[in-house]
């Protein structure tokens, strides 16, 4: 957030890191367009359980996710909000000791790119074309 603005306008970013060191400076890529604190945590908690999972393997410990996770996984950090933001730090045990719901890996759910705008909603459907198609004789 910048100094000259205000907390309404505030969107938040969550900063997605390769802990593989793939990336540069390991970030891989920032999510924006979260319009609240609340909504960027979500989603960070929730894109690094399914980072978690993606890294368990069958018959493996809660140590061998938790480091096969630090080797091969992705962080992720609300920019800017300090101690109000998650942590993953603070549940990586929980998570690599208990198996995830499908709901709790469904980060794309809670993707701010994939919201439409209430105007969107109803046009240029699929299936619904604008002008009625030819019939093809293919």
């Amino acid at each position: 957030m910048t100094e000259t603005s205000s907390p309404e306008d505030k969107t938040w970013r969550v900063r997605i890191i390769d802990l593989s060191g793939g990336a540069e400076d390991n970030i891989s890529e920032e999510v924006g367009g979260f319009h609240d604190l609340a909504h960027a945590n979500a989603f960070a908690r929730t894109y690094v359980r399914d980072s978690v999972e993606r890294c368990r393997t069958p018959g493996s410990s809660a140590k061998d996710v938790l480091t096969a996770w630090l080797s091969f996984g992705e962080d992720a950090l609300v920019v800017d909000a300090e101690e109000s933001g998650w942590h993953s730090a603070n549940e990586l045990d929980d998570f690599a000791a208990t198996r995830a719901t499908p709901m709790e890996r469904d980060w794309r759910a809670l993707d701010p790119r994939r919201l439409v705008e209430d105007e969107e909603v109803g046009e240029d459907l699929p299936g619904e074309p604008d002008e009625p198609e030819e019939p093809s004789f293919h």
